[in-house]
């Protein structure tokens, strides 16, 4: 299993990165503990990947993504949707191994 992207995910991706002018970013995503309910999953844009990451490729511009070792054991098997509606905006992780997560959707436990 490998974690993946959904077609609005990247468009979105692709249109953050254009915003930002950096067409050549790497999308960084990982688990780190904190949140309400004990883990929290963060998005950042880096320059590079670290040594050890896992890395693919989504898209067409194609849109890099990074998850580093550790972070890969929380995220195997996770897809990363972009939602949008009248109420709420944003990513979504939808991890097979979560428990249960946040009424956010940012923090989960195992």
């Amino acid at each position: 299993m490998a974690v993946s992207m959904t077609e609005a995910a990247i468009k979105r991706v692709a249109i953050i990165m254009k915003k930002r002018q950096t067409p050549d970013a790497i999308l960084r995503v990982g688990v780190r503990g904190g949140g309400c309910s004990g883990l929290s999953y963060f998005m950042d844009f880096v320059e590079s990947p670290e040594e050890k990451d896992k890395v693919y490729e989504f898209g067409d511009p194609a849109i890099t993504l990074a998850v580093d070792r550790k972070s890969y054991l929380f995220l195997n098997g996770t897809e990363i949707d972009f939602q949008s509606s009248m109420m709420k905006s944003g990513f979504e992780f939808n991890n097979p191994i979560a428990g249960t997560s946040c009424s956010c959707g940012e923090s989960f436990t195992l």
